[in-house]
């Protein structure tokens, strides 16, 4: 019997046809309203058409940031009495979506929850000088309350100097003085007003001297601009601000084009393209400028395909690579997982990585095994489940010991409904990322009877994670809108007296607190564009800084694969400097212009990124990090694994990768497990036909 699915969407429910079943979602209600801070409840039904409970459990979703719900998920008849919490003011959405065996079978509602803005309560400036010296431009800004203590950042605040004789402010919203004398800076809109009075004194700038470390640098090279302002006495002025600015001509051969290059406010300049450049600091009409020539970056080499085994009838998910043990010690194996299809892990042998293996198939009920992990023993697997036919998702416990003929010792899918996504496993403990927005951290001392010991999950609205990554015992989680998380779950606590240590991690210095069974946060930043897919902890051996990698995932045109299409996703790599993590910034990203991102590996000041229809890419991060890395010749090599026989024939789609020995081994979904090698020589990009 064919299946025919036809899903209809309205404020009220949403239905769909599966075979001779149509189920839609009841809220009760055709929007709500609540004020900020207010909670109010509301039950919601899964309705088979003849208006029973169609005995199937579903999501419930607050819109990240801004609405909490509680439970988030029904129970098995597809009933859900559930708490909600607005957050923050606005058109906010409350989502229901079911969980079925196919993704593509899910369906799908939502609620409008209609939230009034509270009344505006105070203006505050980011910056509040009583001096100032003229000839100089001062950036000010302000953030605006409301009476539930919200930033409004959506307002349009006017500001205004009294006197723009003294000082006036541009269209960027920088104040530029003129001359000496008094003015009142002013804020207002509606009916807030906030001022205060400012000084212009004359500017005592006589002479700015710039000197450089070098006068030759690299592509991606960051050059500090040692600047300083002095009087006419000679005496160097310290509270002044300087300007720096740069230009140049690119070395493009026979082609006299512009320079390209990032210069920071507070000194620190970068180049994306080779050629000469000049760097100007400049203050109250004087300036100093010193020229440099930066070069190639030159790190590019050739990489060489291995070897590659071909999996077409399905897709792969992710991969991990381990050494045997026991009577296979000396001998390499792999496990790759599947996606949207028959629930399968496969097991290679790599020993010979021109010569892959499938040696053993695990199957268990699911549709998605989309992780896979191998204890650092090399004798524990876990695998994730997600899309099982009676809804019971978790994760299996295998023995790996003899991969030939691989076992399982226990399945774990308590309070695993909405399925298990991605895992980690350390020190005996699996961490499992579980229904979107925790993980539960669970004991396999004894892999055949494992248990629940702890569980981490943040407070904030609307919250959710993808996937957990573990390194001297911290957790790095990535969490969508919350962005990268880090989490005390053992950390060895650093000693400080130890000063042969010169470089470290600096979160070790907080742990000491946590364990598995009490996970304590140590440091987080959001991600304002609600992307974090991946997050992976980085320390430069070149620099010492230390370094979260948040990875983004981005389908602006859906996930297609399903329907046999390739996708076209997008998203980068944005590096989180959390050498001081109290204050952790952003300072570089690599993204592919034309390409999504996905999984990643850091392994001698290397990055190893799957970006998805971009293929593998092999990047340099040594040094100081600033600006956009894909610019400025970083990128070591690239591999493309294009394949007329793959799922999708000739649609390259790199999930991962894994440094391996000599080699670096990844996954593609459309066509299998990869090996590849980077040996000297002319740059290849070498394609499989």
């Amino acid at each position: 019997m064919r299946k025919y699915t036809l899903v209809f969407l309205s404020l009220f429910h949403i239905s769909s046809v599966f075979g001779q079943e149509k189920l839609h979602f009841e809220f009760g209600m055709d929007s709500l309203i609540m004020n900020v801070g207010e909670s109010k409840e509301i039950t919601i039904k899964l309705l088979d058409e003849n208006g029973k409970l169609a005995q199937n459990p579903f999501y419930v979703f607050g819109e990240r940031k801004t609405l909490s719900v509680s439970p988030r998920i029904s129970d098995s008849t597809g009933i859900a009495s559930v708490t909600l919490k607005a957050h923050k003011p606005g058109r906010l959405s409350l989502s229901t979506r079911t969980i079925t065996v196919k993704r593509e079978d899910r369906i799908r509602a939502n609620l409008i929850i209609n939230v009034p803005s509270p009344p505006l309560d105070r203006i505050v400036f980011n910056q509040r000088p009583s001096k100032l010296y003229s000839g100089t431009s001062t950036p000010l800004s302000v953030v605006v309350f409301d009476e539930a203590d919200l930033k409004r950042s959506e307002l349009n605040v006017k500001l205004t100097s009294s006197n723009k004789n003294v000082a006036e402010f541009d269209i960027l919203g920088n104040l530029e003085t003129k001359k000496s004398g008094s003015t009142t800076i002013s804020a207002r809109i509606e009916n807030l007003k906030e001022s205060f009075k400012i000084n212009v004194v004359k500017n005592p700038v006589r002479k700015v001297t710039l000197s450089l470390d070098k006068e030759e640098i690299r592509t991606g090279d960051v050059i500090v601009l040692n600047a300083k302002t002095l009087n006419k006495s000679g005496r160097i002025i310290d509270d002044i601000p300087i300007t720096y600015s740069y230009h140049g001509q690119a070395d493009y051969g026979e082609f006299a084009l512009p320079a390209a290059g990032l210069v920071t406010e507070d000194g620190r300049f970068v180049a994306e393209t080779a050629g000469l450049y000049t760097l100007i600091a400049s203050s109250n009409g004087y300036s100093a400028q010193k020229t440099i020539k930066v070069i190639p970056r030159d790190v590019k080499k050739q990489v060489k395909l291995v070897g590659h085994g071909l999996i077409s009838n399905v897709l792969t998910g992710d991969l991990w690579v381990w050494a045997g043990v026991d009577k296979h010690e000396g001998k390499d194996f792999a496990v790759t997982g599947t996606w949207s299809s028959n629930g399968e892990a496969y097991f290679w042998d790599v020993t010979d990585p021109s010569n892959m293996t499938i040696i053993d198939t695990i199957t268990v009920d699911a549709r998605t095994v989309n992780d896979v992990k191998i204890s650092e023993d090399g004798r524990v697997g876990v695998i994730t489940r997600e899309g099982a036919s009676n809804r019971k998702n978790g994760f299996v416990i295998l023995d790996v010991s003899d991969p030939y003929n691989v076992t399982i010792s226990a399945e774990y899918n308590d309070d695993m409904t909405g399925g298990v996504h991605n895992v980690f496993i350390y020190e005996n403990h699996v961490y499992a990322v579980n229904n979107g927005r925790k993980y539960d951290i669970i004991n396999i001392d004894d892999p055949a009877n494992p248990f629940r010991v702890g569980v981490f999950e943040l407070d904030t609205p609307g919250h959710s994670i993808h996937d957990v990554w573990i390194e001297n015992g911290i957790a790095y989680s990535s969490n969508w809108s919350d962005g990268v998380v880090a989490v005390d779950i053992g950390g060895a606590k650093f000693d400080e007296t130890d000063r042969s240590k010169s470089q470290f991690n600096p979160l070790l210095s907080r742990t000491g607190q946590g364990s598995p069974s009490n996970p304590v946060k140590l440091a987080s930043m959001e991600d304002p564009t609600g992307r974090n897919h991946a997050a992976f902890p980085f320390l430069s051996k070149s620099t010492g800084n230390f370094y979260i990698i948040a990875g983004d995932e981005n389908f602006p045109w859906g996930v297609l694969a399903t329907k046999g299409q390739p996708s076209n996703p997008r998203g980068g790599y944005h590096f989180l400097n959390f050498t001081d993590p109290d204050n952790p910034k952003e300072e570089a990203i690599y993204e592919v212009p034309e390409a999504g991102s996905h999984n990643l590996w850091v392994f001698d000041d290397v990055l190893i990124a799957g970006n998805y229809q971009g293929g593998l890419r092999v990047v340099d991060i040594s040094g100081d990090l600033l600006g956009d890395i894909y610019k400025q010749g970083r990128e070591i090599g690239l591999y493309v694994p294009y394949h007329k026989e793959g799922k999708i024939p000739n649609a390259p789609f790199v999930w991962g990768a894994q440094p391996y020995k000599d080699y670096i081994f990844f996954a593609d979904m459309n066509s299998g497990l990869y090996c590849i090698q980077l040996v000297d020589g002319q740059p290849s990009g070498r394609r499989i036909p």
